[in-house]
């Protein structure tokens, strides 16, 4: 549904993305990780559009992203931090989306009546506590259906509560057979909301494949010292490629 294909991208003389390939498929929720600087974000803001790479390209449902916007139709992004304006009112805000959307005559409200947003829709986002402002975030991210749902950080800032609504949310999202990236710094929550686990290690794909996969190669039980054994090795392999490189 989203293939990602040998792109490269450099900030400067920094190469962030290194000749990078991915395949991400229908029905599946993957979790994307890998230590800061790692090319997570550049990976994600270049499948959104805003981030461009100097070589390679993107597929969405077969088509390049390159110069096109219609792809986006496809996809529903919660940001780690919604930055909205201060002065619109939460009931605005979703009506100029709707007006931005007009051939969606259907809207999925289950996370905007699950945290009541109606009943503050006249508050101005610019007096929201940060939780609020992801509890939007959120219901905007799936108000249009989308078939394709990049949440970054999605839990963050969240109440237990809202937590648990939202994690139900994604879990019923992927059943239903959509594609679904998520990063998070919250193992346990990768645990629970992905099936599929991606490792990025200095702008490479260190490990791709299945959780349970993940937990037979490093033989652990556990999510959490899985992820940890495989950090451990990456340093390992960049410390023995250096070593190799000054022999």
């Amino acid at each position: 549904m989203i293939t990602v294909n040998s792109i490269f991208k450099k900030f400067g003389k920094l190469e962030v993305l290194k000749d990078f390939t991915l395949n991400f498929e229908r029905g599946n929720s993957y979790a994307i990780m890998g230590p800061n600087g790692s090319g997570k974000t550049t990976l994600i803001k270049s499948i959104l559009g805003m981030v461009l790479p100097d070589k390679g390209e993107i597929l969405v449902k077969g088509l390049s992203i390159k110069g096109s916007n219609d792809y986006r139709k496809y996809l529903g992004y919660m940001p780690q931090i919604g930055r909205y304006p201060q002065n619109m009112k939460i009931g605005q805000l979703f009506s100029m989306m709707k007006d931005m959307r007009p051939e969606i005559k259907t809207y999925d409200l289950d996370l905007v009546e699950a945290y009541e947003l109606d009943k503050i829709k006249d508050k101005s986002l610019g007096t929201l506590s940060g939780g609020t402002v992801q509890k939007v975030s959120a219901a905007l991210a799936f108000l249009f259906n989308p078939e394709i749902l990049i949440l970054d950080e999605p839990t963050a800032g969240l109440d237990p509560i809202a937590v648990e609504i939202l994690k139900s949310k994604i879990k019923n999202e992927r059943e239903a057979g959509k594609l679904i990236l998520v990063t998070s710094h919250i193992l346990s929550d990768l645990e629970e909301l992905t099936n599929h686990a991606i490792y990025i290690f200095e702008g490479e794909v260190f490990f791709n494949d299945s959780i349970e996969s993940l937990k037979e190669i490093t033989s652990e039980e556990k999510f959490s010292p899985a992820i940890a054994k495989l950090m451990q090795w990456s340093l390992k392999k960049k410390s023995t490629t250096k070593a190799m490189t000054y022999a």
